[in-house]
């Protein structure tokens, strides 16, 4: 699925008139690849960060309106204001959809370890992005990876997840990806502030009606 993105084209280049485009939330950019010679454009802000507002971010497939002509591309690099941190500048990739690319893929993790919580231990994600190979159309949008079984002593590596097809993750099949981190929240337990134990409070007390609960000893 690819997502539409309209451009102008025909800007002046140079720094003066790059600054007065963004003065007016245009951002210069410039289309190039597949053996076209590089044309200048520009893009509005507000349709830019709708276009990458998807799950698959800065890695969607963009079909770029370029006068009367469209063109499958992917944003090859963001250049941001040191300040800011506003886009300042895109070069857009033209790419052929059916012909293998390598980006990287956000990793997010899904369920919740139980065993891992009841230890005090806590679910790591090692890396927040996995590099991939695969056709363009067929990239994903995110990997998911389920961490309801996992203990104290599990770890998730490159090789145990499992990939849609004709996608192929790039790295050490041992690349570490989640692991858990040992807290020591199960020795946290202590009496809330404020409370007195059970056998000084209730001393020489019967329990209350209805409560089957034994005494504290």
């Amino acid at each position: 699925m690819t997502t539409t993105l309209k451009t102008q084209v025909g800007r002046t280049t140079g720094s003066p008139e790059a600054r007065r485009l963004r003065g007016k939330e245009h951002i210069p950019a410039v289309l190039y690849g597949m053996g076209m010679t590089p044309v200048s454009i520009t893009v509005e802000r507000r349709d830019l960060r709708i276009a990458l507002s998807g799950a698959a971010g800065s890695n969607t497939i963009l079909e770029l309106h370029v006068d009367d002509k469209k063109y499958p591309a992917i944003v090859k690099e963001m250049q941001r204001d040191p300040i800011k941190r506003t886009v300042s500048h895109v070069d857009f990739m033209q790419i052929d959809l059916s012909v293998e690319i390598t980006m990287a893929v956000p990793v997010h993790l899904t369920g919740t370890a139980k065993a891992v919580n009841q230890e005090g231990g806590l679910v790591d994600a090692a890396i927040d992005r996995i590099e991939v190979r695969a056709a363009a159309n067929n990239i994903p949008n995110e990997i998911l990876i389920d961490v309801t079984d996992m203990t104290m002593q599990s770890v998730i590596r490159l090789g145990d997840i499992t990939l849609p097809k004709g996608v192929t993750a790039l790295g050490d099949d041992d690349l570490v990806i989640v692991t858990v981190l040992d807290t020591g929240g199960a020795t946290a337990a202590a009496t809330p502030a404020g409370d007195a134990p059970a056998d000084a409070a209730g001393a020489g007390e019967a329990p209350a009606a209805g409560d089957d609960k034994p005494a504290a000893s």
